[in-house]
């Protein structure tokens, strides 16, 4: 069931993320064009405050025009671990530092076109600090309780996929 590339044209090359087109053999022998995107991967973190709500941030999405609230998150840069990643993500975009992060799942958004993998941390024994954005990055913090997260999905005010997957695990886990 494997597709080889028997021809390869790289499209563009970017800060964040290449596109190439490539030329690929089918099992059944003929040919299909793929285009594909090249991505570092990313992180997310699930954090709690003081009070057990789910730490969140909301900030404007040129893709889709429009606020967005989610979990923390960033891009992983060229060689870094993902667990540092998730580390400087949290304290840069909440102010919280994690004692201790624990890896909960990874996932692909996108499979059929892009190889961003998307690793998902669980942060705990956090300690409140000052945020550090990058120059670029504008957000404002807040947090909810499961019942609001669960309502926000319901209302179509959370649409991104990874806040969607860590708020149903927090609650799968609220169920056991």
């Amino acid at each position: 069931m494997e597709e080889k590339t028997i021809e390869r044209e790289v499209i563009y090359q970017g800060k964040v993320f290449d596109v190439e087109k490539h030329v690929v053999s089918l099992p059944n022998g003929n040919t299909s064009v793929r285009e594909l995107v090249y991505h570092n991967g990313a992180v997310a973190i699930v954090a709690f405050n003081e009070a057990g709500e789910l730490l969140v941030v909301e900030q404007y999405r040129k893709a889709f025009e429009q606020m967005s609230i989610e979990i923390p998150a960033g891009k992983l840069e060229k060689g870094e671990e993902p667990i540092e990643c998730a580390r400087r993500e949290l304290e840069e975009e909440t102010g919280y530092s994690a004692g201790k992060m624990t890896h909960l799942f990874d996932f692909y958004g996108a499979p059929g076109f892009c190889s961003e993998r998307v690793h998902i941390y669980e942060a705990s024994e956090m300690v409140a600090g000052d945020m550090n954005l990058d120059e670029d990055e504008f957000l404002n913090v807040g947090s909810l309780s499961l019942e609001q997260a669960l309502g926000m999905i319901s209302d179509g005010k959370i649409v991104d996929a990874k806040t969607i997957m860590a708020i149903q695990h927090w609650h799968i886990n609220t169920l056991k």
